[in-house]
């Protein structure tokens, strides 16, 4: 049963259990049950019951087409008192109409008649005021929650697949200079190094779609970048692997070790006077995938987020922040003086 059946289910017997409810105390007070008085007790309480849903119902088409629920608790308070007011006075001025014809009201005090049948009447009016008002309060505050939800999410999509679909485009330069080098000196080396080149190239067109990979397709895009980066620092590049097989199927964020891999060859490796080296290691605990990436290097603090073109440390904490939140850990130091050590650590999802 959809909302709309189910206002209207809840109109009707809501309505008709109040409005049979009181006609029959009334009556079981002030008549005998003849055919004729059980007869317009049946038309009062009809006339009741459709007056109570109509105007109810009228309300809240008021209410939803302005949008009151947006309106402040004050101007809220004013706007649904006048509502209470009007609905309840022509509830009774039917009501006295109604009973007139089974009512001797010649010696009444019509003042006091009135206050009594208003008071009365206004009393289903303001529950189902409050009721109304307060169910269109918590469902706009739930929608309000379920959009900002969404939005961040949408903003949190787009910033992750922004951030992960880079690519440092000085690093392309360098490495179709290098394979450009290589086409006359070892043809079948540059034909590796264009596989290569290719290898990454798709790797970034997967991480535009997917938000994980496993870890083992991110260390082979490792291996091809560090391939062709020691076509061109040859011998000036050392490089070391340590992975446990047991992270090898283990998710992880595409192209974000990538990124640390050439962070630790521009800022260390490039600068390093003779030569230089790039450590990666893999370990996985119960709880944790730790990834640990070392190299020579000095650490060096920029507090400019756009280094590197927007490419880097920066990058790295964004992307773990948005998928994983504070369960993920990053962290970059300088282990001895010519050794730099970022390590990640990636919850393990069970």
């Amino acid at each position: 049963m959809n909302f709309k059946q189910s206002y209207w289910v809840f109109q009707v017997i809501g309505w008709t259990f109040y409005i049979l409810a009181t006609e029959l105390s009334n009556y079981l007070v002030l008549f005998s049950f003849s055919y004729e008085e059980v007869e317009n007790l049946m038309f009062n309480a009809t006339i009741n019951i459709l007056l109570g849903i109509s105007l109810t119902h009228f309300f809240r088409v008021f209410f939803k087409t302005y949008n009151w629920v947006k309106l402040s608790l004050p101007s809220l308070g004013v706007r649904s008192l006048i509502g209470i007011l009007l609905m309840t006075a022509l509830m009774a001025a039917v009501n006295i109409s109604l009973d007139e014809n089974i009512l001797d009201f010649s010696n009444s005090n019509w003042i006091l008649l009135d206050i009594t049948y208003f008071i009365n009447l206004s009393k289903p009016i303001i529950i189902w005021v409050l009721i109304y008002i307060f169910y269109a309060y918590t469902t706009e505050r739930r929608n309000d929650a379920i959009e900002r939800i969404k939005m961040q999410a949408s903003i949190q999509a787009s910033e992750a697949k922004i951030l992960r679909a880079q690519i440092n485009p000085h690093f392309m330069f360098n490495a179709l200079n290098s394979i450009r080098a290589l086409i006359l000196e070892d043809p079948k080396k540059a034909q590796k190094g264009i596989t290569q080149l290719s290898n990454i190239l798709r790797s970034s067109l997967v991480a535009d779609r997917k938000t994980t990979i496993s870890l083992k397709e991110e260390l082979k895009t490792i291996e091809d970048y560090l391939a062709l980066e020691k076509v061109r620092y040859e011998e000036r590049l050392q490089i070391a692997w340590n992975i446990d097989p047991d992270t090898l199927n283990v998710e992880v964020p595409p192209m974000m070790l990538q990124t640390l891999v050439e962070n630790a060859i521009k800022h260390g490796v490039q600068k390093a006077a003779k030569w230089g080296f790039v450590e990666i290691n893999t370990s996985k605990t119960n709880e944790y995938l730790e990834i640990k990436i070392r190299n020579t290097g000095v650490l060096e603090r920029n507090n400019n987020p756009r280094v590197d073109g927007g490419f880097g440390l920066p990058n790295t904490e964004k992307r773990l922040n948005i998928l994983y939140g504070p369960n993920a850990r990053f962290e970059i130091f300088q282990e001895d003086s010519q050794t730099v050590c970022a390590v990640i650590k990636i919850p393990l999802v069970s």
